[in-house]
């Protein structure tokens, strides 16, 4: 069967060493509950469930789920859920793509497709480090209400 040119480019296999790395990065912060290293049901991935007492009554699981690519391309997807059934989701991503540059951010509250075009580090610390800072600025809200 011929490639489909119209498909983006592979991202490459999964670099496991930085996502051995930033699960035991983000193991440090009391912000976590849970962390999950390729878990089952998202093997090319690290899975951290925040802790709940971070947020309001009304959420029921706020989690970040991370891969990362020996190509040093990344997708960092956060996603709020809500007794409602309603979610709350952005994510950061660097991978080639028809919709935007290669570095973007789909924008809450749906993570939508066109994203902004955005500029990451070339380190993974960083760039975890500002998707954090983001995260609590997000977090910190809810009490600022």
């Amino acid at each position: 069967m011929p490639e489909d040119t119209a498909d983006p480019p592979s991202r490459g296999p999964i670099d496991t060493e930085i996502l051995d790395r930033i699960a035991t990065h983000l193991a440090r912060s009391d912000r976590f509950d849970a962390i999950q290293t390729r878990p089952e049901y998202a093997p090319n991935a690290v899975v951290a469930d925040y802790d709940l007492g971070y947020f309001p009554g009304g959420v029921t699981r706020a989690y970040l789920r991370i891969r990362w690519f020996e190509t040093d391309d990344f997708s960092i997807h956060y996603s709020e859920q809500y007794q409602t059934g309603n979610e709350w989701e952005c994510r950061w991503d660097c991978h080639p793509n028809d919709h935007n540059t290669r570095e973007h951010f789909h924008p809450p509250p749906n993570a939508s497709t066109l994203g902004e075009d955005a500029d990451y580090s070339d380190d993974w610390r960083n760039v975890l480090t500002t998707v954090l800072t983001d995260l609590d600025d997000r977090i910190s809200a809810f009490w600022n209400e």
